[in-house]
């Protein structure tokens, strides 16, 4: 019933829990303004103001590119199938079957049964809700970060006496803690992944190469998976665009070099302890979120899950469950 539930309610659920996970980034991020010379002399709302306009004009910066990228790519597809036929062709004479397989025969079985402008609609309902989605984030976020000052009197008032109110605020504040730098640490590794490859992308000459970026840097809040897809998906278009084995398996070498670097080396020396779910435990998650909420929930999975671990460990009566999730039994 309650994984029925969530299902029925994604549209309302997910931005909810999205916006929460960006309102501990958000937080922390502020939080560690205080740092910077100028910026720390600002008060606590005036930095966590700028901090939400930063993560507001990201996600309108997001929204253009796809929909720039979607209207580019709807020019290039000519381009795209010439080379894919010249492709084709070459493989075709080197195996000695020049006659089959051919383009146009490809292109019977596999393109000419797409019907365009069946498919537009959907593409445009999809945009649109993408296009709701990140704007009530946006509000949401919004409305959280607008209500922290008044959290702490409702917990106090809420737990029934200022004892138990400061012990329950205490508990909150070491969740609150270990959750924002978490998120914080994991939003960066991703930021530092995107922008090397999309240097290396464009150095290779890859089109679009900042809205694969954006892709790959999104994608490594997937364990395993976004990985992999990360790297399949401009390799993809490298086909596409040059034409030659080559060029992809340059591209295959270059960006696995960087997920390699990233998540084997940089991000465990960064992280440290904040990750420390078991993968049987971060399978699970990515099994039952992803068949929930889709991709949304594939996404959010692990920093739910992490963030559940987190939660867990700091009550007694949880502590052994938060135990058992985690990947080395300390917590």
């Amino acid at each position: 019933m309650l994984g029925w539930l969530l299902w029925v309610g994604r549209p309302v659920v997910v931005p909810v829990i999205a916006a929460l996970i960006a309102v501990y980034v958000l937080s922390t991020a502020a939080a560690a303004m205080a740092q910077v010379p100028v910026l720390g002399r600002l008060p606590d709302w005036v930095r966590r103001t700028l901090a939400l306009g930063a993560f507001a004009l990201g996600v309108v910066g997001l929204f253009v590119l796809v929909i720039n990228n979607l209207a580019q790519v709807v020019s290039v597809l000519p381009r795209y199938e010439t080379n894919i036929e010249a492709l084709i062709t070459r493989v075709a004479s080197l195996a000695g079957i020049e006659d089959e397989p051919t383009w146009e025969n490809v292109r019977q079985a596999t393109f000419d049964q797409i019907d365009i402008r069946s498919l537009a609609a959907p593409a445009l309902f999809s945009l649109q809700g993408l296009g709701t989605t990140l704007f009530l984030i946006v509000l949401y976020a919004a409305f959280f970060l607008a209500e922290r000052g008044a959290l702490a009197r409702k917990v106090v008032i809420a737990a029934g006496g200022p004892a138990e109110g400061e012990r329950t605020l205490g508990i909150l504040a070491r969740v609150n803690d270990r959750i924002g730098r978490y998120l914080l640490v994991k939003t960066i590794v991703n930021a530092i992944l995107g922008a090397i490859s999309y240097l290396l992308m464009l150095l290779l000459g890859i089109e679009f190469a900042l809205f694969w970026a954006v892709l790959i840097a999104f994608l490594n809040y997937i364990p395993y998976i976004g990985s992999l897809l990360g790297v399949v998906f401009p390799v993809l278009l490298s086909v596409a665009q040059f034409g030659t084995l080559w060029m992809s398996g340059l591209v295959i070498l270059a960006l696995s070099a960087v997920q390699i670097f990233v998540g084997g080396y940089l991000e465990p020396r960064m992280m440290g302890r904040a990750f420390n779910l078991s993968p049987f435990a971060v399978l699970l998650a990515l099994a039952v979120w992803s068949s929930l909420w889709g991709v949304a929930g594939a996404v959010l999975a692990v920093p739910m899950t992490a963030s559940l671990v987190i939660v867990l460990a700091e009550i007694r009566a949880t502590r052994p469950i938060a135990v058992m999730l985690s990947a080395s039994g300390e917590v």
